[in-house]
């Protein structure tokens, strides 16, 4: 494992209980990090402090991202016990389940759209004027090749993801002269519990497109977060960068 310097830096991680989130912080915490992880599923949140206990400083945070005043305390709660916040990833997400177009539900379509895109903007309406005034931040995006490419039956989380590229993009423009870079990766799919809401048949549909012919680990995603949360990227902002073994053309 290549050393990332991420030392003293306190990172919040949203949907840091389990899956790419928790390998995220993991991750981070090795590299030096402090940690704060919002998530809705308590339990989970539970499980993933004893986890990775040892290995750092981890506060647990249950939130409901979807909620401005409910993001709006927990902001604060970090701040009071880490003082600032220096990383944003923006990991929490859905997938909704599969289904065409006209056969999702329009609640299973809003809810999904509110948890992967609406979610991320509350979090980051939150975190960046104090990014702003320290002068320095690192956002990370977890976004989808989905929103890339737009798979069947996964037209709400397509839209989401497709969604977060472009909040990236223009937050970035935005903070491109304030010393807080953002950027977001689009994974193929990793096997995580999101797998349980998936037809086998879009599993399956997944990996075909996969050219490496197998689904990212979650350790992989994790390596590439903790560059782009560290000081060493500094020039690159409002950037797409892909996770999906061969899959992305462009």
């Amino acid at each position: 494992m290549n050393q990332i310097d991420l030392k003293d830096r306190v990172a919040v991680i949203t949907g840091g209980a389990q899956g790419i989130g928790l390998a995220i912080a993991e991750r981070m915490l090795r590299s030096g990090a402090r940690l704060a992880l919002w998530d809705v599923n308590e339990p989970a949140l539970a499980q993933a402090a004893h986890s990775l206990a040892g290995l750092g400083e981890v506060s647990t945070h249950g939130v409901e991202l979807t909620d401005e005043a409910a993001v709006a305390r927990v902001t604060a709660a970090t701040l009071e016990r880490h003082q600032r916040i220096d990383i944003l990833v923006n990991d929490a997400g859905i997938t909704g389940g599969n289904a065409t177009t006209w056969e999702l539900e329009p609640a299973v379509w809003r809810r999904t759209i509110e948890i992967n895109l609406i979610a991320p903007y509350l979090v980051c309406r939150a975190v960046v004027p104090h990014m702003i005034a320290a002068g320095y931040g690192r956002i990370v995006n977890i976004a989808s090749v989905a929103g890339k490419e737009g798979n069947p039956n996964a037209s709400h989380y397509s839209a989401s993801k497709a969604g977060l590229i472009a909040l990236t993009k223009s937050l970035a423009k935005e903070l491109a002269t304030k010393g807080v870079l953002v950027n977001c990766v689009t994974p193929a799919a990793a096997k995580t519990a999101m797998f349980a809401t998936m037809t086998q048949q879009h599993i399956d549909f997944m990996l075909s497109k996969i050219p490496m012919g197998r689904f990212v680990e979650v350790g992989e995603a994790a390596a590439m977060v903790a560059w782009l949360a560290s000081q060493e990227c500094s020039f690159s902002t409002g950037a797409v960068f892909d996770l999906s073994g061969g899959r992305a053309t462009y």
